[in-house]
């Protein structure tokens, strides 16, 4: 008999009650260190006093209204990303997937306003993750996303990952964007050099294209900026944002240029809780701790601190752990040993770390995670290590 939650999910067998900074408490009182934040949802961790207090306030006022009226908190929100990045306007979702249907909608709507219809191709890459709706799933192109689910939405064009002389060959007439993760996060952490990226926006900018980058999991501080391209210097033209915007309220935005986001007119899109007062009012609260300098300084110490620990880690271990990668807070540990075998493992030392493709496991830990809670986390996994070579 069928589960009354739809069992598309394979769940470890805890059940969290109460979280505490980098800290979750299971049902039975036992306490995980957590190195996945949500996947890279919690950015200010656990029951954060800023956003519990943010909420709180909130909720007592006033908690929903739809996008029929003017929403203060919204304008405030949007307002704030305008002035610390490189976009003119802002549309705000509930998740990721809603960040990249609109994206998708936006760069095909620009053509069409443009006089030319038949430009309606995205390129996209191997590894790449940009959500579970049609949009995502035909963006991504990878069996194990879409098998089962055609006839698919047309349009993209999917290259292998880092062949430049493919990706100069895909665009065409009909090209409308390049979308691409500047860190693949499922994909199992792979960062695309900021040289790569540089010449993907001037690629974009030769052929007059448009640039979609998707920063779900890679933005928001994740990397020591605010958002991941500005390592390379470069805008994109469409910015797909969610996960640690919210902080763990279900939260998204699509920011973009004014050019870039010029067909989308009233009607064309809509959302009835995207944007509404409670999601905003937390998006404000993580905005102005995470966007500033000294925060985004300290990420970086932070972020420093962990790959030396993980560099030791696989030094100590190097039957079980290969290579570190990644950047920032957003880093990876390619496996020897199986990486579902691993999370398991860790789970029994009380760490959580979240697997990923090429046999890695991710760390996206709170972006405040203390050193002393860095420390306790590479004893852990090294225990988790160890109990893994028993069995080899």
């Amino acid at each position: 008999m069928i589960p009354s939650v739809l069992p598309t999910y394979s769940r470890a067998p805890m059940s969290f009650v109460k979280g505490e900074g980098s800290w979750l408490i299971e049902a039975d009182g036992r306490r995980f260190l957590d190195l996945g934040a949500g996947i890279a949802v919690n950015a200010l961790g656990h029951a954060h006093p800023a956003l519990v207090a943010a909420l709180t306030d909130q909720a007592n006022a006033l908690w929903h209204v739809s996008n029929l009226y003017q929403i203060p908190q919204q304008q405030k929100l949007a307002d704030l990303l305008v002035e610390h990045t490189f976009a003119d306007t802002v549309f705000f979702t509930n998740s990721g997937t809603e960040s990249c249907e609109l994206a998708v909608k936006m760069a095909r709507k620009y053509w069409y306003d443009k006089g030319a219809p038949e430009r309606v191709e995205i390129i996209t890459f191997e590894g790449s993750f940009h959500g579970r709706s049609s949009a995502g799933i035909a963006a991504a192109g990878s069996e194990k996303m879409t098998k089962g689910f055609g006839p698919l939405l047309g349009g993209f064009k999917h290259l292998a990952w880092n062949d430049h002389e493919a990706l100069t060959a895909a665009i065409s007439d009909q090209t409308a964007a390049i979308m691409i993760e500047p860190v693949q996060g499922e994909g199992g952490i792979r960062p695309l050099p900021d040289q790569c990226l540089k010449g993907l926006r001037d690629l974009c900018d030769e052929h007059g294209i448009l640039l979609i980058l998707d920063e779900v999991q890679c933005g928001v501080g994740r990397t020591g900026k605010l958002f991941a391209h500005e390592w390379a210097g470069i805008e994109p033209d469409i910015m797909m944002v969610a996960k640690g915007i919210g902080g763990g309220f279900p939260l998204g935005a699509v920011l973009a240029t004014e050019n870039a986001a010029s067909g989308m007119t009233a009607g064309t899109h809509g959302s009835t809780y995207g944007g509404n007062p409670l999601g905003c009012t937390v998006g404000c609260a993580v905005l102005d701790t995470v966007a500033d300098p000294e925060f985004l300084a300290d990420v970086s110490r932070r972020a420093g601190a962990l790959r030396q620990s993980l560099e030791g880690l696989i030094a100590e271990h190097p039957d079980v752990f290969e290579s570190v990668r990644g950047t920032g807070l957003m880093l990876g540990v390619k496996c020897k040993a199986s990486n579902i075998d691993i999370v398991n493992a860790g789970y029994d030392q009380q760490v959580i770390t979240v697997p990923a493709a090429d046999n890695v496991i991710r760390l996206l830990p709170a972006l405040n995670i203390t050193e002393a809670d860095i420390a306790e986390a590479t004893k852990r996994l090294s225990a988790a290590a160890s109990k893994i070579e028993q069995t080899v």
